[in-house]
């Protein structure tokens, strides 16, 4: 059978959401949440005196000693930022794992990927929007990771859905779990291989292009368009 090119782009979708500067993004913002996490988490731990706070002061302090936090740390043995520090880690390097085809090859770890990133970073974002409410003081560095976990959220969600249409549409057409199952993990079977050529039938043609002079082809409606010496084929929406 022959592969699906790396750069394919799947349905529903005009761009690949497995491509590396889609990914890079998400891995750049996670590491810099996980930074923040740990020079918290150092602050609860006690090895660092004071946390940085141009906005709120110690405010910041208070919402890392409250009764919440400590409670949450009571619970996991580790202080809660250190956990988030964890999360925003494992962000990291799910969004380094794979090939740009990933969404194709391994849906498990795309799942998995946007399991960490979605439901964990808007409960994440939720529970350090509420600490004004709750503990009565605000944290200028937590709110920053709390941004980041929804910026997350938008930048993997498309990734993750892509995923979720492939595995459908494959159990749609075989009716198999053993199918279904052989094709989350990854292994090659012909229904996996058709369904993901349906939802790929057109390579990333923007790297050879310009956007304006993509955007033009598509304007003229016109079925093959001719961008810097690079013939393009276009599918007028």
């Amino acid at each position: 059978m022959k592969k699906i090119p790396l750069n394919a782009i799947p349905q529903p979708w005009e761009y690949n959401p497995s491509k590396w500067s889609q990914r890079l993004r998400v891995v750049a913002f996670a590491a810099i949440a996980t930074l923040i996490a740990v020079y918290m988490g150092l602050y609860q731990w006690r090895l660092i005196d004071v946390v940085w706070d141009p906005v709120f002061g110690d405010q910041s302090m208070k919402v890392l000693d409250s009764d919440v936090s400590r409670k949450i740390t009571s619970w996991v043995r580790v202080p809660d930022s250190i956990l988030g520090s964890l999360a925003y880690l494992g962000d990291v390097i799910f969004g380094l794992a794979g090939s740009t085809r990933r969404w194709h090859d391994r849906p498990w770890l795309v799942i998995l990927f946007g399991l960490d990133v979605i439901p964990l970073g808007i409960i994440s974002a939720i529970l350090i929007f509420m600490q004004g409410f709750v503990v009565g003081s605000w944290c200028f560095l937590c709110l920053v990771t709390g941004v980041i976990s929804l910026i997350l959220v938008v930048l993997a969600y498309d990734e993750v859905w892509s995923s979720i249409i492939f595995l459908y549409r494959v159990w749609k057409k075989s009716r198999s779990f053993s199918i279904l199952w052989d094709t989350l993990w990854g292994r090659a079977n012909k229904i996996a291989h058709e369904v993901g050529s349906e939802m790929a039938r057109r390579r990333d043609w923007r790297r050879g292009a310009s956007r304006p002079c993509v955007g033009l082809c598509r304007g003229l409606g016109t079925s093959l368009c001719s961008c810097y010496g690079s013939p393009v084929w276009i599918t007028p929406s």
